[in-house]
């Protein structure tokens, strides 16, 4: 019999370590500031006047006030509601107004952000290490033949791994979503990249089309899916824990158009039916346990290549 599920739900840390959506681009324009959560952290994002962002611990490390509640950006620094100590965009205290010296260790964290494809990212490692992997960028994400990303968030109570466990998990295809058939598969996997590439049937107006998913995971928390069949689909997946046991989940969908914009009116039909998906996925995840040793069939998708594979982005356990 499968194992009970731990008392905090799942047995996998929290917290991955790779790069993590912390905004869209468009919700950080320049001179503003944003209270954030994420990673189980109070963190601050600004973009000063030289058009880049940064993301802060949030707390002031002088009397601890959230410099994303009151803090303004002067020039490329960010200045403390409470006190007016200013902090430049390497995080380190540049002034104190009323004071003639400044603490020599006046310093906040400052974390590492990369912005591509739109998206804003923060790095995470439990032990402060330099990013493993790159963000690389998606030529659909340019508006070049595609339209525009349309976004939708949801806030899920379920962990990130038991989420993205979807992309290997044929069978669902069929008993959630209620495809015609169950979907034929292939894994590939090089570093911190994992590809899935499902043959699939399509139920649509016309009647059932052939077609094909390929779901692409890039370390824990960015996916691509490209669906062909009737109008080519893109869709941005990003998944950031909020805490432990909430994560902040985003898609992001474009489809391809024809110079004479044909096919706008079945993309967002294809949207919409992408949307319902979700919903019916997340009364799923929601409610469910995740078991480590899973009772799994000779039917079931390649969950075990995926396990091994999503540890390579587990802190060690010290950490």
């Amino acid at each position: 019999m499968p194992q009970r599920p731990s008392s905090s739900r799942y047995p996998f840390p929290p917290y991955a370590n790779g790069w993590f959506r912390a905004l869209y681009s468009h919700e950080l324009p320049r001179g503003e500031v944003k209270a954030l959560h994420r990673l189980g952290r109070a963190l601050v994002a600004f973009r000063g006047n030289d058009g880049q962002p940064r993301i802060f611990d949030a707390h002031c490390p002088h009397l601890g006030a959230h410099l994303g509640v009151g803090g303004t950006v002067e020039g490329d620094a960010i200045r403390c509601p409470f006190h007016g100590w200013l902090w430049n965009g390497d995080g380190r205290c540049v002034e104190v107004p009323y004071a003639k010296h400044i603490p020599p260790k006046a310093q906040i964290r400052s974390w590492r952000v990369v912005e591509r494809n739109g998206v804003l990212f923060v790095h995470h490692d439990a032990t402060h290490r330099a990013p493993a992997y790159e963000v690389p960028e998606f030529p659909e994400c340019s508006g070049e033949g595609w339209t525009p990303l349309e976004i939708r968030h949801w806030t899920v109570n379920s962990r990130w791994l038991d989420m993205n466990e979807n992309a290997v998990d044929q069978a669902h295809f069929r008993f959630v979503h209620g495809t015609p058939t169950i979907p034929e598969a292939t894994v590939e996997v090089e570093g911190h990249v994992f590809r899935v590439r499902n043959a699939v049937k399509m139920n649509t107006p016309r009647g059932v089309v052939e077609g094909e998913l390929i779901t692409t995971d890039y370390g824990p928390a960015l996916q691509t899916v490209h669906i062909r069949g009737v109008v080519d689909t893109f869709m941005l997946n990003t998944a950031t824990p909020i805490d432990a046991e909430t994560t902040d989940v985003s898609f992001a969908y474009a489809v391809r158009v024809a110079p004479d914009q044909q096919g706008k009116g079945v993309g967002a039909a294809r949207i919409r039916d992408l949307e319902h998906q979700f919903e019916q996925d997340r009364a799923i995840w929601e409610n469910k346990a995740y078991w480590e040793r899973p009772m799994l069939c000779d039917g079931d998708g390649n969950f075990g290549a995926y396990r091994r594979w999503m540890r390579q982005f587990f802190p060690e356990p010290s950490a």
